[in-house]
């Protein structure tokens, strides 16, 4: 992955879109120090709509995630993994690069750390970063020949029973093909970046972001000949529901829709795509080893053994 040159022009500022996840304790004095930095750079900023009506930050305007991806160049996601996934989905139709600070727990893709983050956004808007894309999956649900549901997912689409329900029953088709019929708790659909989200803890395989992939992982299978499988994305996924009571189908864990007797989830990969920028020398792997607390590299006497 090679550092790119964003075209970054004294004379003509970029806006840049600042989002963040308004509920946290302290944010409003961490927005407002990126907000006064970009300012004294050059920059015009503007704020998400819902983030400025909950920081009392004055001065700036507000704008709807429709219309950072009409005028904003750049959007800085402050928040968690959860805060990026929500406006993520709803800017990838724009094309508008993202740049994660993250405040949450994880932060699997939210990689700039509050500590340092200053010094961090200057390089990167010099042109000292590395650019990514990200895809989505585009998920309908059909009832009775009728389209019922429509969403974007970055992470997964989850078809689930419900809490106090026992397992469900589906069908899965490929491309048209019939693959399985399965009873479980139910079947995760997941991106490769949602490849180390729900689909991980359920037993699913890590799959780099640069793969052009869809994994699908069985919940709590009846069968455990059931086993995780990794499609193409070129492919068309449709799920029919064939029993089970309560069940619902979720969209990154953010939007929901009940589910009947019958039911399709048509799923497929979107047009769209999400394009992040780290910092220059990022990599995946640094990420894993962090966030999954794998070993570090040995020492140097260790690696000459």
């Amino acid at each position: 992955m090679w550092p790119i040159k964003l075209p970054i022009q004294a004379a003509v500022p970029k806006t840049i879109a600042i989002v963040g996840k308004y509920q946290t304790v302290g944010i409003a004095q961490i927005l407002s120090d990126i907000a006064v930095f970009l300012e004294t750079h050059g920059h015009t900023v503007v704020f998400e709509a819902e983030t400025a009506a909950n920081v009392a930050l004055d001065g700036y305007d507000a704008m709807t995630p429709a219309q950072i991806g009409q005028y904003a160049d750049l959007a800085i996601v402050v928040g968690g993994d959860g805060t990026m996934l929500g406006i993520a989905r709803q800017l990838a139709p724009y094309n508008v690069p993202l740049i994660g600070i993250n405040q949450g727990r994880l932060g699997f893709i939210t990689d700039l750390p509050l500590d340092g983050m200053i010094p961090a956004l200057a390089d990167m808007l010099d042109g000292k970063v590395e650019a990514e894309s990200r895809s989505l999956l585009d998920a309908k649900v059909y009832r009775a020949g009728e389209q019922i549901f429509h969403a974007l997912a970055f992470n997964d689409v989850v078809v689930s029973r419900g809490a106090t329900s026992g397992m469900i029953e589906l069908t899965v088709e490929v491309d048209g093909r019939f693959m399985y019929n399965q009873r479980s708790d139910g079947l995760i659909v997941a991106t490769p970046t949602g490849s180390t989200a729900y689909a991980l803890s359920s037993g699913g395989p890590i799959l780099h972001p640069s793969l052009h992939g869809i994994v699908l992982v069985p919940i709590a299978p009846h069968s455990l000949s059931n086993r995780p499988i990794t499609l193409s994305d070129s492919c068309e996924i449709v799920i029919q529901v064939v029993n089970g009571r309560e069940m619902s189908a979720n969209f990154d864990m953010q939007s929901l829709t009940s589910l009947s007797h019958g039911d399709r989830i048509v799923i497929r990969r979107s047009a769209h795509k999400v394009t992040f920028l780290h910092p220059h020398g990022w990599s995946y792997f640094d990420t894993l080893r962090r966030k999954l607390h794998w070993n570090e590299y040995p020492s140097v006497e260790g690696r000459l053994q």
